[in-house]
Parts: C-alpha cells; sequence; structure tokens
C-alpha cells in the first residue's frame, strides 16, 4: 500500500526546538537513502501517527515540490506510546528490493484458550525481503483452530508472493501451552514435616547438657 506524507524542512536542531515543534502539533524526522545526504525535515504529527498506525510502509513524501518513494524505517514514541516523537523515512526505488519489518497480527481466539490453556505470541514482526511496493502492510495469522500442545511456526504462514521470509522457519510464531498445576501444601502436611526437626534440635540440646554435666 501506497500513501502521501507531506515533509517540511527544518533548520534549527536541539531538544528544544523538537519541543517546540511538538508543541505545534509537528514531529520532527529524517529522510535519507539513495546516496544523498540525510535532511532534516518535519511532519505533520496528526498524519504521521496515522501513517505509522495504518502499518502502511511504503509513503510518497511531497517535499520541496518533488515526490520522492520512502519506506517507515523507524519511529520513536513517548514512554505511554501516545505520542510520536520522531519518525525516519528511507528513500527507495520503488522496484528494488529491500528488507523490512512487519508485524504479525493475531486474528481469533484460539480453541485451546478457550479450554484453559496459554496462549503465546513469541514472535511479534517478521523480517522480509521484498520489492519496496510490494512490503506487506502485516502478516495475519488465523489461530481459532489452535488446541492446546500446538503451533504456528514462520513455515506455516501465509506469506504473500514475491516476499521472502528471512526469520528461521521452524520459529514458533504462537502456541498454547497446558498451564502449570502447583499442588498447595497445607499447614497439617508442612507441621508433620516440621516437627521432626525440632524434637531433633531439642534432643541434641539435652545430649549437650546431660555431657556437660558428665565432665564436671
Amino acid at each position: 500500500m501506497e500513501t502521501k506524507l507531506v515533509a517540511e524542512r527544518r533548520s534549527k536542531l536541539g531538544t528544544s526546538e523538537n519541543r517546540r515543534l511538538r508543541l505545534k502539533g509537528l514531529v520532527p524526522g529524517n529522510i535519507y537513502g539513495h546516496k544523498q545526504d540525510p535532511t532534516n525535515v518535519t511532519f505533520s504529527g496528526k498524519e504521521a501517527a496515522a501513517l505509522v498506525n495504518s502499518t502502511h510502509r511504503v509513503v510518497h513524501l511531497e517535499f520541496e515540490g518533488k515526490t520522492e518513494t520512502a519506506i517507515l524505517r523507524e519511529t520513536h514514541w513517548d514512554v505511554f506510546r501516545k505520542q510520536l516523537l520522531h519518525i525516519d523515512f528511507m528513500r527507495v526505488d520503488a522496484n528494488e528490493r529491500v528488507k523490512a519489518d512487519v508485524d504479525v497480527i493475531v486474528r481469533g481466539t484460539s480453541a485451546g484458550a478457550l479450554a484453559g490453556g496459554i496462549f503465546e505470541q513469541p514472535l511479534h514482526a517478521l523480517h522480509v525481503d521484498c520489492l519496496a511496493i510490494n512490503i506487506p502492510e502485516a502478516i495475519i495469522v488465523k489461530v481459532q483452530g489452535l488446541k492446546i500442545g500446538e503451533a504456528i511456526h514462520v513455515k506455516e504462514l501465509d506469506i504473500p508472493e514475491g516476499v521472502t521470509v528471512l526469520n528461521n522457519p521452524d520459529a514458533i510464531v504462537v502456541r498454547v501451552i497446558q498451564p502449570i498445576v502447583v499442588e498447595a501444601v497445607s499447614s497439617s502436611e508442612a507441621g508433620d514435616t516440621a516437627e521432626p526437626e525440632v524434637i531433633k534440635k531439642e534432643k541434641k540440646a539435652a545430649d549437650d547438657a546431660d555431657e556437660k554435666s558428665g565432665k564436671k
């Protein structure tokens, strides 16, 4: 998917200047790549955040009367992930192959989780190689039929044609495991095990006392 985003050049740098830009609803960023010098720019904070949340990766950047094709490379958010603080784009040729990270999105609730199992997702993104114009927005994993003890691996995913996944094919993406049941120890059982130790200690103390009195 492609979308448009307008960039404006920024000449002032630094933490205080970036804070001032954010107060005006702008997000500082950079455009780099294709053997050109990095360019410091700003974007509309609202439009940039919408782009990131849409999972679109290929962007037509409108900058100083020109339109460049770029891919989203890096974002920085505040600690609560409510405000986009910085965004970077890399210039690309629409027909060149690039490497990118693509989110893995789970759809549905697994049968195993409904039966009391614990659902886990060890892998949240895939590293892929493909044409810049073919970067997937996301990889969808449907898990409704996943039972306790079962897993879905990278090699079992439905990957768009022309996209090569660089992750280990045997890596687990999602799984449902059997919950561990811990048996509680009753207080009476705990007392039974503790009592002999006390008796031993008391007996040893008595023996020591007898030994001392015998020496006298």
